[in-house]
């Protein structure tokens, strides 16, 4: 994957596609059940955190040009250390798959195919990602390029489109259950920003990677505004998603719009969307996973472990007994694993990195 060197709009468009797949799942409800009517200022905290951390990020990457963090792992702790580093990274990239895929392919039979077992939808996806794997990794980006727009688009769609259906009031109490709920323990949201790990290792892969710092402070600034236009959609229209289980708040959304007489029935069409944007997100997680393993041990064939990948992702997803298990694996167990993988090992590294290097730079 590093012989094909990314744009600049393709490193920002890959990152934003992951996010992507964590808001049309149930990621919304989840702001709103914790945060209430605080959520939206809440999502403005987060995004100014974030943004913060993702400068600081930036600047601690500035020592290592053209690194990742598997290099930057070998320089601080040799092979054994960028072992270890490379591990976490695929076992969350592989987990944060399969979890994001079953709860995704339930919410569908939920909706269109009550009578098909979840198996054979999640067998049409994995079929999908090897198909798409087959080819140059560019076609994957330019798909990504060209669907999360779309995917934009229909954000503004549901947002505009509802203004007739949208309650104000419902931002009231303006601190929800209060500053500590709304700052403190709201901090835990800062796992919707789990793109962020992705970043780690697109430095070597660049065409330009002196503006590194301008895709990430981008892809931060975008995210936030996507997460909270699809949580304003949500908050403003249903007040009874703060105690619900409903699948895919942002499907039940879209069912309300209607432009004239003629328009009618949008929820299809944003399905079909994220359906395809979903598909980019797992076959960009597949090659990340294969690339870091493949560096971890020098190997050549990429696209023989890409489909060992797909088959461990297609047999984790099946690991949960029902729908419930993998919900709470998805809003509870995995948010906290992107936030001690995205932020805090990746982070740790990054500071003992150079903390390593400005001692190796006073001795020289």
């Amino acid at each position: 994957m590093a012989k094909h060197k990314i744009s600049t709009i393709s490193a920002i468009m890959l990152t934003l596609s992951i996010v992507v797949s964590y808001i049309t799942s149930s990621f919304p409800r989840t702001f709103i059940n914790e945060t209430k009517s605080a959520t939206l200022i809440n999502i403005v905290y987060i995004t100014i955190l974030v943004l913060f951390i993702i400068l600081i990020f930036c600047n601690l990457f500035k020592r290592f040009p053209g690194l990742d963090l598997l290099d930057i792992s070998k320089f601080l702790g040799g092979n054994i250390l960028k072992d270890i580093i490379g591990s976490f990274f695929i076992m969350y990239f592989t987990i944060s798959s399969s979890i994001m895929l079953r709860n995704f392919c339930e919410s569908l039979v939920v909706i269109y195919y009550p009578l098909t077992n979840y198996v054979f939808i999640i067998l049409m996806f994995i079929f999908s990602i090897s198909l798409v794997n087959r080819l140059d990794f560019s076609s994957t980006l330019n798909v990504s390029s060209i669907v999360f727009p779309l995917v934009l688009i229909s954000a503004l769609l549901l947002f505009c489109g509802n203004l007739d259906n949208f309650s104000f009031k419902r931002i009231y109490p303006i601190l929800g259950d209060g500053f500590y709920n709304t700052f403190i323990l709201g901090l835990k949201n800062i796992g919707a920003f789990g793109g962020i790990c992705y970043l780690y290792f697109l430095p070597p892969m660049l065409k330009e990677p002196q503006k590194f710092k301008k895709i990430a402070v981008i892809s931060v600034i975008a995210t936030g505004l996507f997460i909270f236009l699809c949580v304003a959609t949500l908050l403003f229209m249903f007040s009874f998603f703060i105690t619900t289980d409903e699948v895919m708040p942002l499907f039940s959304a879209a069912r309300y719009i209607e432009f004239g007489t003629f328009f009618q029935r949008f929820e299809s069409v944003f399905l079909l969307i994220w359906i395809i944007s979903f598909c980019c997100f797992l076959s960009i997680t597949c090659k990340f996973s294969t690339n870091i393993f493949n560096k971890m041990f020098n190997l050549s064939d990429m696209k023989a472990m890409s489909n060992i990948f797909i088959l461990l992702i297609f047999a984790l997803s099946l690991l949960p007994q029902n729908y419930a298990i993998a919900n709470f694996l998805e809003t509870n167990i995995y948010r906290y694993l992107r936030i001690a993988v995205g932020f805090i090992l990746g982070i740790t590294i990054l500071i003992l990195a150079n903390i390593k290097k400005k001692k190796v730079g006073e001795k020289d």
